[in-house]
C-alpha cells in the first residue's frame, strides 16, 4: 500500500461524513460534560471517546491497510509508536477545554500524512456546523449553512497581520518577542485547530505556537490552509514534519499566502 498513488478527493469525500458524524457524536455531550485528566494534565471527556468510537472504525474499514494514529488510544499506548511514511492521524476532539466551557471553539480533525507531510485534511467545528476541507493545492473549501465554497489564504494587508493565538495556552512574553518588528494590526484568540482555518479563509495572517503541541493537533488544519495557499513551518523556515516518534512538535509558525 505504501507506494500505491492515493486518490486524495475519493479519500476527502469519504472522510467528510466520517468527521461531521464524529462532531455529531461529540455534541451530544456540549453543555452536559464533566472532564477527567490524563497524566499529561489534559483533559478527557466523553465527548473525545465518543468521537474517537465513531472514526477509528471507519477509517480502518475504508483504508485497512493505513495505520491509525488517534490523540486517545496513542495516550493509551496504543497507537503505533512509528506509524511508517503513510498513517492517518485524528484528534477526535481538538480543543477540549474549549469544548468543557462551552464556547464552541473545538474541532475533530482527521490528516491523512504521505511521507512526513500533511496532504488531506477534514476539519468539522460541530458547534458552528463548518466543515474545512483541504486534499492538494488549491483545494481547500468551506462548507457550512449556506452552502459549500472555496477558501483561501490571504497576502499580508498593507495596514497589518492579524495575529491569532491561542485562547487557553500561550506565553505572551514569547509570543511578544515573536512578533517584534512585524507590523501587526489586531490580535484575535481561538481554540484547537480552528485558529489555522482562520488563516485558510483569509481572516487572519499568522499565527505564532510557541508551546507544546502534538502533531494529530494541527495536521488537519495544516493540510487545509496549504489547501488554501498558506503553509506551516518550524522557527528557522522548514516545512512542520509528521511521523516523529514521540509526535511531538517544535514551536512552529503558521501563515497566510504571504507575510
Amino acid at each position: 500500500m505504501p507506494d500505491a498513488a492515493l486518490d486524495l478527493a475519493g479519500l476527502l469525500a469519504a472522510v467528510r461524513p466520517v468527521a461531521e458524524e464524529a462532531g455529531r457524536a461529540a455534541m451530544r455531550f456540549y453543555g452536559a460534560c464533566t472532564a477527567a485528566y490524563k497524566a499529561d494534565g489534559s483533559p478527557v471527556t466523553a465527548a473525545d471517546q465518543a468521537a474517537e468510537r465513531v472514526i477509528l472504525p471507519a477509517l480502518r474499514a475504508l483504508t485497512p491497510d493505513i495505520p491509525v494514529v488517534s490523540e486517545e488510544e496513542a495516550c493509551d499506548d496504543l497507537s503505533p509508536a512509528v506509524a511508517g511514511p503513510r498513517f492517518w492521524l485524528v484528534d477526535p476532539l481538538d480543543g477540549t477545554r474549549e469544548f468543557i466551557s462551552a464556547n464552541g471553539e473545538f474541532t475533530v480533525n482527521i490528516a491523512l500524512i504521505e511521507s512526513g507531510a500533511s496532504v488531506l485534511g477534514v476539519v468539522v467545528v460541530p458547534a458552528r456546523g463548518e466543515t474545512y476541507l483541504g486534499a492538494g493545492p488549491g483545494t481547500a473549501r468551506l462548507a457550512d449553512a449556506t452552502g459549500e465554497r472555496p477558501i483561501a489564504a490571504r497576502p499580508a494587508p498593507l495596514e497589518g497581520l492579524t495575529v491569532v493565538g491561542s485562547r487557553s495556552h500561550g506565553d505572551a512574553a514569547a509570543m511578544e518577542a515573536f512578533l517584534l518588528g512585524r507590523k501587526v494590526a489586531a490580535f484575535r484568540a481561538a481554540g484547537s485547530s480552528l485558529k489555522l482555518c482562520l488563516l485558510a479563509r483569509g481572516e487572519a495572517d499568522l499565527y505564532p505556537r510557541l508551546g507544546t503541541t502534538m502533531e494529530w493537533d494541527i495536521a488537519a488544519g495544516d493540510a487545509v490552509l496549504r489547501a488554501a495557499g498558506g503553509r506551516v513551518e518550524t522557527l528557522d523556515g522548514k516545512p512542520l514534519a509528521y511521523g516523529k516518534p514521540d509526535y511531538r512538535n517544535p514551536h512552529f509558525v503558521a501563515l497566510g499566502a504571504a507575510e
